[in-house]
């Protein structure tokens, strides 16, 4: 039981202190260049905030904030964007150069975060859609999964630096690495953020127990659903051959969502052309 309580007390602490996180610098450019025109186009500002984790993650925050019938129940970007006015989102584009202007997040290559909190996205995206569930949400849910990971780094550095000689960032075994360590992982930290953020249950459920699906008192299709896109956006930014996608693909979650490892790979973005560089997450 002391154990317990302990580790609650270091994830409170985790989440005393808010953290500016930091923007992708050209989506931010490219949206602030969108949002000053005398008409904007929101078509291309949807793109921006869907191709940003943090962007998106402000605009959900602001909208499930708003007195409005819809507040809590917001899970979208394309929701979030039509409750907010022009104003507020010039506001969220010039907050966020303060996150952008303020350095990197230690042990973590953004660029590489980026690119792998997107491709997730996207891949969740499809899965969802193949299983029948809402996609927008989904898509909104792979974007925005790996947030709590930039704030243990923020927060607890050493910590995160210890944990990496086990597994990086962007590890297939990172997760648990993590929860062996602290006894919780970054998934429970960014469902904790979109907990205080007033984001839907379903949304903050599937944050919550994506990284072990089966391991929590219910079960939410859509957590797991996120544990395949996360693993196959991981195993691609790792290199993955074939033979080491089969040896890795979660299987038990596959025969429960009654997917394959095939099926999984045939949502692969259709512009996925070469395999990125793998490189050091520093």
């Amino acid at each position: 039981m002391s154990g317990t309580k302990l580790q609650s007390t270091a994830l409170d602490d985790i989440l005393a202190t808010e953290c500016t996180l930091p923007s992708l610098p050209r989506v931010l450019a490219l949206l602030t260049t969108e949002l000053a025109q005398a008409e904007r186009n929101l078509r291309r500002v949807n793109r921006w905030f869907c191709g940003d984790p943090v962007l998106a993650a402000r605009l959900l925050q602001e909208a499930n904030a708003q007195p409005h019938p819809l507040s809590g129940k917001v899970g979208s970007i394309a929701e979030a964007m039509v409750l907010l006015d022009t104003a507020q989102l010039r506001l969220f584009a010039s907050q966020a150069f303060l996150g952008t202007t303020s350095g990197s997040v230690p042990g973590v290559n953004l660029q590489h975060f980026w690119r792998y909190s997107v491709n997730t996205a996207r891949i969740m995206r499809s899965l969802a859609g193949v299983i029948g569930r809402n996609q927008a949400l989904a898509y909104a849910t792979g974007l925005l999964h790996g947030l709590g990971e930039l704030v243990l780094h923020l927060r607890d550095p050493e910590g995160c630096r210890a944990v990496a000689t086990v597994a990086g960032p962007l590890d297939l075994r990172r997760a648990k690495a993590e929860r062996r360590a602290w006894g919780y992982d970054y998934a429970a930290v960014s469902a904790a953020m979109a907990r205080q953020w007033r984001f839907p249950a379903e949304f903050v459920d599937t944050l919550s127990s994506h990284s072990a699906p089966f391991d929590g008192e219910t079960y939410e299709p859509l957590a797991a659903v996120l544990h395949l896109a996360s693993w196959r956006a991981r195993a691609r930014e790792a290199g993955l051959s074939q033979r080491e996608l089969a040896a890795s693909f979660p299987g038990e979650v596959g025969v429960v969502l009654e997917m394959d490892m095939d099926t999984v790979l045939q949502q692969d973005p259709i512009d996925w052309k070469a395999q990125p560089n793998a490189g050091e997450y520093v």
